[in-house]
């Protein structure tokens, strides 16, 4: 168990942000409003918006961003819309980027297991090999890793 603040003598945790989640897998959890205060920090960042002028637009106080910011609070749909339009932002744009961010958060926590008995190389010859953006011939050897 996670520590637990030191003003209560029994343990007791007080709030959800006093315990440490844990995933099945024995690793932490990405919350939620972790994923969107990340998002928000680095639209903000990219903008060149300080945290100030963000809190002001948003009409939502300096520390209480800060804490969004860091994933210690879950905004309300209403402090959401209100940081999305400061930011310029659709909530579908916002909802967007969590979800990649997320996503990429999530495959990022999950193990990788590679099974060397399922590669097989294979030598060919010439082959005409595709890459993005331009395409170009080459006569080396190929390998492909086959699943």
């Amino acid at each position: 168990m996670a520590d637990l603040p030191t003003a209560d003598p029994a343990g007791v945790a007080h709030s959800t942000q006093d315990i440490e989640p844990t995933t099945s897998r024995g690793g932490p959890d990405v919350l939620l409003r972790q994923v969107i205060g990340n998002v928000f920090r680095r639209l903000r960042r990219e903008r060149g918006i300080t945290l100030r002028e963000l809190a002001e637009q948003a009409q939502v106080s300096v520390p209480y961003l800060s804490e969004i910011e860091r994933g210690r609070k879950e905004p309300s749909s209403e402090i959401l819309a209100a940081i999305c339009r400061a930011l310029d932002l659709e909530l579908a744009d916002l909802l967007t980027e969590v979800q990649f961010d997320l996503a990429t958060a999530v495959r990022s926590t999950l193990p990788l297991h590679l099974q060397t008995s399922s590669i097989r190389v294979t030598e060919s010859g010439p082959q005409r090999v595709v890459s993005s953006p331009t395409a170009y011939s080459t006569s080396a050897q190929a390998f492909a890793l086959v699943a």
